[in-house]
């Protein structure tokens, strides 16, 4: 007997696995469920407000100039690019949005490296506290890094991409460094033929490669998961607890989020976020307008400045990256580079945060990508956001 379940996603409920989680078609269904899956924490908004109805828009419906990747309309494109949540700001107001069959309007969704940016500015907050100095070396907050590649880095390092780190951010990898790092994180099976690690213990096996910090652009995740435990360090509590009180609650969230944890109950900071579309919208509106909500400031504008315009050009184009060719990187977020001033956070399996401050424009798309790079795909969600950002209510 067919249940209801496999008959919305086209297999059963138990065939969703830890091994499978993250490749379709189980993703249609783990990426807005993945609590199921990995233990998680709760992020915690002021009180859960189920957000009602969607808004209605005939943008579905608008012809994309050229036929973008060979789609006839925004709604075609959507679904082209596997799009599971889609919401469309202008200028603080929601004027189009789209949900697939098995999403919803309060469907969390996992963001993967979206949380990095988030992070991020929960440490802006912490540093206008003097709670954390992103000058100071790792080791004044995490003795325990000595020794490994974050021994002699700074913050900034971190927070910019530019530790010098022996590791390869290899997300297909099955016997390496990387496949060590998902089972830390409990995103991936134990292997019986390895010792089992914690998140903490795997960062600080990492190496430094041979040349000094401070140089190219060199993303790697576990840069991002150390942030994440300097945050519980620096506070003395959990980074879910943290995030909540910084951002969530003042951002005025609407749903709860959540974060996975390891064993220890270490957040997965680099990627393991879930959230809202809308409430995802929200951040991106609250950066477009200064760093506020409804007037009050909620990241420093200090920082946001600093954010939008520091970031070293050079070091994004000796790290080889083959896109934004004018781009730069800053504090976990990309800047574009484009004389519109866009700039976003972006995560595999095609999850964005696009701002153009310009265009009064926020985008949200959240997705199950099958292949969780797709660089041609990519290029044409910049493109289509771009086409967005021109388009008029």
């Amino acid at each position: 007997m067919t249940t209801r379940f496999a008959e919305a996603y086209g297999f059963e409920r138990s065939a969703v696995t830890l091994d499978n989680w993250r490749t379709a078609p189980f993703s249609r269904f783990s990426f807005g469920h993945v609590e199921e899956i990995v233990p998680s924490a709760p992020i915690v908004a002021t009180a859960q407000h189920p957000e009602g109805m969607t808004v209605q828009s005939d943008l579905l419906g608008q012809a994309l100039s050229e036929g973008l990747a060979g789609q006839p309309n925004v709604g075609a494109y959507l679904d082209y690019a596997h799009t599971d949540a889609f919401v469309l700001m202008k200028a603080g107001k929601i004027v189009a949005e789209h949900y697939a069959a098995h999403a919803g309007i309060d469907q969390r969704h996992i963001v993967f490296s979206i949380s990095k940016s988030l992070t991020a500015l929960v440490i802006a907050t912490l540093e206008a506290d003097g709670l954390i100095d992103p000058k100071a070396p790792v080791t004044d907050l995490l003795p325990e890094a000595a020794g490994s590649a974050y021994g002699d880095c700074t913050i900034r390092d971190v927070l910019d991409m530019r530790v010098s780190l022996a590791f390869d951010e290899a997300y297909l990898n099955t016997d390496g460094a990387y496949a060590r790092y998902r089972r830390a994180t409990l995103w991936n099976p134990a292997d019986r033929s390895q010792p089992n690690e914690t998140l903490l213990a795997f960062l600080t096996t990492l190496k430094k490669d041979a040349h000094p910090h401070g140089g190219a652009h060199f993303y790697a995740s576990p840069n991002s998961d150390l942030l994440g435990i300097l945050i519980e360090r620096a506070t003395g509590e959990r980074y879910a607890d943290v995030l909540s009180v910084r951002l969530w609650k003042p951002l005025g969230a609407k749903n709860h989020a959540s974060v996975t944890v390891d064993a220890e109950g270490t957040a997965r900071a680099a990627g393991g976020i879930l959230v809202t579309a809308r409430d995802l919208a929200r951040v991106g509106e609250m950066l477009r307008s200064g760093g506020t909500v409804d007037g009050k400031r909620v990241i420093p504008e200090a920082w946001l400045t600093d954010m939008l315009t520091a970031g070293d050009h050079q070091a994004w184009v000796e790290g080889k990256s083959n896109f934004f060719p004018n781009g730069r990187y800053r504090s976990q977020w990309y800047q574009s580079g484009e004389p519109d001033g866009a700039f976003c956070a972006i995560g595999i399996h095609g999850q964005w945060l696009y701002v153009d401050p310009t265009t009064e424009t926020t985008i949200v798309k959240l997705s199950s990508q099958p292949n969780p790079l797709d660089d041609e795909l990519k290029h044409d969600n910049f493109a289509f956001f771009r086409a967005l950002s021109a388009w008029t209510a």
